[in-house]
């Protein structure tokens, strides 16, 4: 493995890389930009659901493409999914059959927070597909806390992309609550928000702002491309997300899909690969993968599986590395 593969800034990196770092090609399809969004790994079988980035399909529509990898078999197989979820694209574990997937949308069904099963025939249904009556614009990325509350990113991508109406709301970080379906805004001032997680204690939120990248596929360099943390407090018996503040800004791309390490190290696609800093800002090293990586999530004992466009990779980093969100 190339010492240029895991590029170390801060020495604390080298503990999680562990004695022996491997980045492996799981499987390519040349076809479609299969690899890009959500990342859900299922322990209990093995098995990880991605959405792909948009292309256009034999009708000349736009469409994002779900798929199922079976992780168990070799080489890895894939099973495209169709369910009714319209341009899905980040998605987060969701009790033990299934899993929340962002619809961003199109211009006639809602874009939204949709549930899927895990297994065939994969069903969905929409959970929520408004704030309060006005149409989200695209639901890009989302995550769920221990009390069940569901915390999702809503930038204005779908709109400039072309298969979203003009946008009705601010690109926005909502709570949803699937108990009483209250739903509230709870973060503004992005440009674009983007990915969203937690630290282990939950007493953190990360958001990533791709404000730099537009829909149309141009780039501003004036504009952030950066990750925000609040403290999440509660007032009244309500959690709200204060003290914001600058933690990261990446040198490369846009950090996109982001999570946490149960030491609270912070993971974020970027325009070079995957990005690591420490709980306090520091930048501690880089897995590279040429390309980039838009989204990625943790597997098995220090596994990340990164999903780059047209190539899905294994990322082997020290065993004892386990993802914050399901702490395996």
């Amino acid at each position: 493995m190339s010492e240029t593969t895991f590029q170390v800034h801060n020495d604390k990196f080298h503990s999680i890389l562990g004695h022996s770092p491997t980045l492996q090609l799981l499987y390519q399809n040349d076809t479609y930009p299969f690899a890009h969004e959500a990342g859900v790994y299922i322990p209990t079988t093995n098995h990880l659901f991605i959405t792909s980035n948009r292309y256009t399909d034999s009708n000349n529509n736009q469409k994002i493409q779900i798929t199922r990898i079976n992780l168990s078999t070799t080489p890895v197989t894939c099973e495209e999914l169709e369910p009714p979820i319209p341009m899905g694209n980040g998605g987060v574990n969701y009790g033990p059959n299934e899993i929340l997937i962002c619809g961003q949308g199109n211009l006639t069904e809602p874009s939204g927070l949709y549930t899927m099963s895990t297994t065939a025939p994969y069903t969905s249904k929409l959970l929520v597909g408004d704030f309060l009556g006005r149409p989200f614009n695209s639901v890009n990325d989302v995550v769920v806390h221990s009390d069940g509350s569901i915390w999702f990113t809503d930038p204005i991508y779908g709109f400039e992309q072309g298969y979203r109406p003009a946008p009705a709301l601010p690109c926005q970080v909502y709570r949803f609550d699937p108990v009483d379906r209250s739903i509230r805004a709870v973060a503004d001032g992005f440009g674009r928000p983007n990915g969203i997680c937690f630290s282990p204690d939950e007493c953190t939120v990360y958001v990533t702002d791709t404000d730099r990248h537009h829909g149309d596929g141009t780039d501003d360099p004036h504009r952030v491309s950066s990750i925000y943390a609040f403290d999440l407090s509660v007032y009244h018996g309500q959690p709200f997300l204060t003290n914001r503040r600058l933690f990261a800004m990446a040198d490369n791309g846009i950090p996109d899909g982001i999570k946490c390490d149960l030491e609270g190290n912070v993971y974020s696609g970027c325009g070079d690969g995957i990005h690591v800093w420490s709980p306090g800002g520091v930048l501690l090293g880089r897995i590279r993968i040429d390309g980039g990586c838009a989204n990625f999530c943790f597997g098995k004992d220090g596994e990340i599986f990164a999903l780059n466009e047209h190539r899905l990779w294994r990322v082997q980093l020290g065993s004892h590395v386990k993802g914050a969100l399901l702490g395996i």
